[in-house]
């Protein structure tokens, strides 16, 4: 009975060439067991068939059976393992990936209590348990578990890493300390780590700040997409309700013009009908006539022939008209088309009229205040105390030549400059007979002759001779205004590449350039034109309000 509470070791149930737990044992005919795979494999890779074991030559290669005895051993070992490890581990945890495995277990792993530096080693609680009992292994440096021991080991004198030189940022051991690094500043792990810690604290501190930053980017991105959905929501509405309404326009317009055609052609239709309606009438009134005219003439009956003459007249023709100066003329369609078109045109003029008003409505959003920079103005120009207004001067004034200074031109840049985004400032240029406004580029030539255009970094209509604006594009445009502007606002869109010129007061559009690849800051850009006549002596002023 006591035999039958006998455990076998996991020794003999080794097989002795994959040195693992029997699979499918086997027994040779010298009574060594295998698995079968392992012997199989091993004869096929050897020139003779023996036993690995004992070296018997076989001359035959044996018909190997599955060993069923060996087979329920085994069976009843891995139970009794599988029981006994469950027991283990109710206790002690096993090890899971991440976490530090004892180097002792066999079979399952459990997790590691403790590193040895010294046995560069980790353990369980069990296997742990001589180097908190020993003598000689209590003066073993223990620590928390961690991987790749041999890492915290000085490879050139084989000691703990126990130190931190400061001098070089470097681990050291004790040796390292007299050797290498006599004279440096040399602390304890865990004065270096606590240093360190403050370091990464910092670090993580800017870090989070760069986070926060990055997150508030995130929500102004967000914003400015939700911005943009609206802004395209409420203008494809209002293009499907602009267009709508322009189609309805354009297709009462073509029906107007159709019935007018239609009703002048059935004018002329009627005119003729009755016409040869009674065209008709006379021709059968003359047949009648030329009928009796024509029985009377056979006639021989002298006497009959005279009083049928005398009596009904018959020689003379039946009353008709004088058709002669009777006509249908025909029904004239010149300029029907052309004045429907010119009404559809009133129509979509009118459309345009309020569209530019609300659209310059919502640029005003976009309104900054802006003030002349002196430092940028041309000598002999005269800038209010309140950097509002400017005109021109008859004196140089003597200024530094500063290289942000015009020289030749007339022009002032404002201090305020754009890289982004939308913005939007009114000038007022009521009583000027000559002047020039818009945006130029941070790098716009300051010194001797300029040529104003968007390649060369400038977006600007300007006044001529009192009458005749021009957007100096390339080419310029003469621009075709019903009257002349008393205020001019000015939009960009910096993204977009979008500058427009609105006259206020008329809630008119003046001009846009499109297209425009902006990569410099813009600046708010001014000339007041010469002082050569009256009509040219007041200022150009930038409002700060815009209403």
């Amino acid at each position: 009975m006591a035999a039958a509470n006998y455990l076998p070791s996991e020794d003999q149930f080794l097989c002795s060439v994959c040195l693992d737990v029997f699979t499918d044992p086997v027994t040779t005919p010298c009574g060594h067991n295998f698995c079968k795979n392992c012997i199989n494999d091993y004869w096929n890779t050897s020139d003779r068939c023996q036993c690995p074991l004992c070296k018997e030559v076989f001359t035959t290669r044996p018909d190997m059976k599955i060993n069923t005895f060996i087979t329920e051993m085994v069976s009843q070992f891995r139970q009794s393992a599988q029981q006994e490890a469950s027991s283990s581990s109710s206790e002690q945890q096993e090890s899971k990936p991440g976490e530090v495995p004892c180097d002792v277990c066999t079979g399952t792993k459990l997790k590691a209590l403790k590193s040895c530096l010294v046995c560069l080693a980790s353990y369980c609680e069990t296997h742990l348990e001589p180097h908190l009992t020993a003598s000689r292994l209590k003066r073993h440096q223990l620590m928390d578990p961690v991987e790749n021991l041999e890492g915290r080991m000085c490879t050139k004198h084989d000691k703990p890493l126990e130190l931190f030189c400061q001098t070089d940022q470097t681990y050291v051991c004790m040796l390292c300390t007299v050797l290498d690094h006599k004279m440096h500043n040399v602390v304890p792990l865990k004065e270096g780590f606590e240093g360190k810690k403050v370091e990464l604290k910092k670090t993580e501190a800017e870090i989070q700040k760069m986070i926060q930053k990055r997150r508030l980017k995130i929500q102004e991105v967000k914003h400015i997409v939700e911005l943009s959905e609206e802004d395209a929501d409420r203008e494809k509405a209002e293009g499907v309700q602009v267009f709508t309404d322009l189609k309805e326009s354009v297709e009462r317009k073509l029906i107007k013009l159709i019935n007018t055609i239609e009703e002048k052609q059935r004018t002329t239709k009627k005119q003729a009908e009755d016409s040869i309606k009674e065209l008709e009438q006379e021709i059968s009134e003359l047949m009648k006539r030329s009928t009796e005219v024509e029985k009377l003439s056979l006639s021989e009956d002298h006497l009959h022939l005279l009083q049928s003459f005398q009596s009904l007249n018959i020689h003379l023709p039946p009353p008709t008209k004088d058709w002669t100066k009777v006509s249908v003329p025909p029904a004239s369609y010149e300029g029907t088309v052309r004045r429907a078109v010119s009404q559809l045109e009133e129509t979509l003029s009118g459309k345009m009229k309020k569209m530019v008003k609300v659209e310059l409505k919502r640029v005003q959003k976009f309104a900054v205040d802006v003030t002349l920079d002196p430092d940028t103005a041309n000598p002999k120009l005269i800038l209010s105390d309140d950097g509002k207004q400017v005109r021109h001067g008859d004196v140089k004034k003597n200024l530094p030549n500063n290289p942000e200074r015009f020289s030749y031109y007339m022009f002032v840049l404002g201090k305020q400059s754009f890289s982004s985004r939308r913005f939007y400032f009114e000038v007022q240029v009521k009583g000027k007979s000559e002047c020039f406004l818009g945006v130029a580029r941070e790098s716009i030539k300051r010194k001797g002759d300029i040529t104003a255009s968007p390649q060369n970094g400038c977006c600007i209509i300007g006044l001529i001779n009192g009458i005749e604006y021009e957007a100096l594009d390339d080419p310029s445009v003469v621009l075709s205004l019903k009257s002349q502007p008393q205020k001019v606002g000015v939009f960009v869109d910096y993204e977009e590449g979008l500058v427009s010129f609105y006259d206020v007061e008329a809630a008119a559009l003046i001009y846009s350039f499109t297209g425009c690849s902006f990569k410099e800051k813009l600046f708010p850009y001014f000339c007041p034109g010469l002082h050569h006549c009256v009509t040219n002596s007041v200022p150009l002023i930038t409002p700060v309000r815009v209403n």
